[in-house]
């Protein structure tokens, strides 16, 4: 027994050792070694291949729990309204500062803080804006269900409507990216200047030049970002995973419930 323990905790360091690194040959050798832990672990507790077989399968069906008990339930409206908002205390948001001083360090302009919210859900933007450069940032903090998370994003809007996003967005997207929305996704333990960093780099891979940039109008920055989520509503409308309800909201979509588990096991490998 203790020998099968063993055998199990050896498997399960190396498959989390095996995340860390960057490399997607890593990420998918670490998700088949948490797949074979969880093989291992019912196979050698119970003596049992059909119940190692259960726990590995788990992790592909778990997923439904959520999706169809709070996801296929969820109804957002198609506009939301952004407005003003103060900073959450420290209390809820300990690294707000901290974020704040980090990014205005590399010359960004603290623009504006503001947000919506909806029943339980909750959105905070701390916007900036680095104006030799073309290029807005942006502190963002999700609430749901009392339970939270930030990323960081610096976007780069050129005049033909194309939008150059990198950001530590923490989960694959819930939703279909427009065609024009172009991300740069890095991993969650990135410091702010290696996401302004990489930013440039994928600005420059892809031969953008600042005088192709659209210039920020920062009376209209709320409506450029109400503008992007109407965009990217309609966009996921069209792609059959989002649908209208007879309330003027939408909610998911059989295939939009697919499109989110599909996400889910791509995070499995991705992270």
């Amino acid at each position: 027994m203790l020998s099968n323990f063993l055998l199990i905790l050896g498997i399960a360091i190396l498959s989390l050792s095996l995340r860390q690194f960057r490399p997607i040959f890593f990420q998918k050798l670490s998700a088949l070694g948490i797949l074979a832990t969880s093989f291992l672990t019912g196979w050698l507790m119970t003596g049992y291949w059909i119940a190692g077989l259960f726990c590995a399968l788990s992790w592909f069906i778990l997923p439904w729990v959520e999706i169809l008990t709070r996801v296929r339930k969820l109804s957002l409206p198609v506009e939301r309204d952004l407005a003003r908002r103060h900073a959450p205390n420290r209390e809820a948001f300990p690294a707000l500062s901290e974020l704040t001083e980090e990014i205005e360090e590399e010359g960004f302009e603290h623009l504006d803080d503001c947000g919506w919210e909806m029943d339980d859900y909750e959105q905070f933007f701390r916007l900036f804006y680095k104006d030799d450069e073309r290029i807005q940032g942006a502190i963002c903090l999700i609430e749901q269900h009392r339970v939270g998370f930030y990323y960081l994003s610096l976007s780069s809007r050129a005049k033909d409507g194309r939008i150059w996003t990198t950001w530590n967005y923490p989960f694959s997207y819930s939703l279909k990216l427009l065609p024009q929305w172009k991300v740069n996704r890095l991993r969650g333990d990135k410091s702010f200047l290696e996401l302004y960093l990489s930013h440039c780099d994928f600005l420059r891979a892809n031969g953008i030049q600042t005088e192709e940039l659209h210039i920020l109008d920062s009376e209209r920055i709320h409506a450029e970002i109400q503008g992007d989520m109407r965009a990217q509503l309609q966009h996921n409308i069209s792609a059959g995973v989002l649908t209208e309800t007879s309330s003027g909201q939408v909610r998911y979509s059989w295939r939009g419930l697919f499109f989110i588990w599909f996400q889910f096991m791509r995070d499995l490998v991705w992270i």
